[in-house]
């Protein structure tokens, strides 16, 4: 699959409520979000912007020659922080926009071209990738997000709860995943068009979308398409806590 022309808008946010300073956390002696620019650098983007809304991730920056769009700090999600850092970038309504999370360090170039490549050649009004669930205490934890997919590969819908639900099979045992299921995890990368992006943020949240705190179900409840494409490779989690800080320094110096 031809990977299309794209650009990647990294969302960065200070106030972090599980990890404060998040973006400016040092990983490897260099600022956790430095890391991700460089990740959706080597994925071959045309450009790519950090979208802060802190002058102190801008000043962190500042010598590397990262674009930086000063974003408001009253943005409720990372979509709406992504529509200002569009307008200020002055892209087209048909630019290929990557919405990589600034907390995913270790977020493969290949499954960063594979969410673009995705979106252009399904049609689709947003894309997002998903990789194979592989145990039942993943199924069952509230922060893995699962999705199932329709025939074509779009999305049916996202949920923090088990899904889908084996009704004969978790009957007798809820420790195993039953075999044969299309048990799927998703990742938390988007592309999209600029100009759905922004009429995504103006569209009012749904009541799925507050009730599960998952805002790509505003897309599916406003009757949007999300294609899901298998990711290439292992994605591995993003980092939400001092502990998941530390494990990355860890693997990072070779260790366990």
């Amino acid at each position: 699959m031809n990977t299309p022309d794209f650009v990647v808008a990294i969302p960065a946010r200070f106030g972090a409520t599980r990890l404060p300073g998040k973006p400016l956390r040092l990983l490897a002696g260099e600022p956790l979000v430095l890391h991700v620019v460089r990740r959706a650098q080597q994925a071959g983007a045309r450009e790519v912007w950090v979208a802060a809304d802190d002058p102190r991730i801008a000043d962190a920056l500042q010598e590397t020659g990262v674009r930086v769009a000063m974003t408001s700090a009253s943005h409720a999600s990372g979509s709406d922080r992504l529509a200002e850092c569009a307008s200020i970038a002055g892209w087209s309504d048909d630019t290929l926009v990557v919405n990589l999370q600034g907390d995913e360090p270790f977020a493969p170039a290949s499954g960063i071209r594979a969410v673009a490549a995705a979106l252009a050649s399904s049609g689709a009004d947003m894309g997002t990738l998903a990789a194979p669930l592989e145990d039942a205490a993943s199924l069952f934890d509230p922060n893995v997000v699962k999705l199932v997919r329709a025939g074509n590969g779009d999305a049916l819908y996202f949920s923090r709860a088990p899904l889908p639900w084996a009704r004969d099979g978790f009957a007798e045992d809820r420790t195993r995943l039953p075999e044969g299921g299309p048990w799927l995890r998703h990742i938390g990368i988007y592309a999209y068009r600029c100009g759905f992006l922004k009429r995504f943020a103006a569209l009012p949240q749904t009541p799925l979308e507050t009730i599960e705190s998952l805002e790509q179900l505003r897309a599916l409840e406003h009757g949007f398409r999300i294609c899901v494409a298998m990711a290439p490779e292992p994605f591995p989690a993003g980092i939400d806590t001092p502990g998941d800080l530390e494990r990355a320094e860890r693997w990072l110096a070779g260790g366990a």
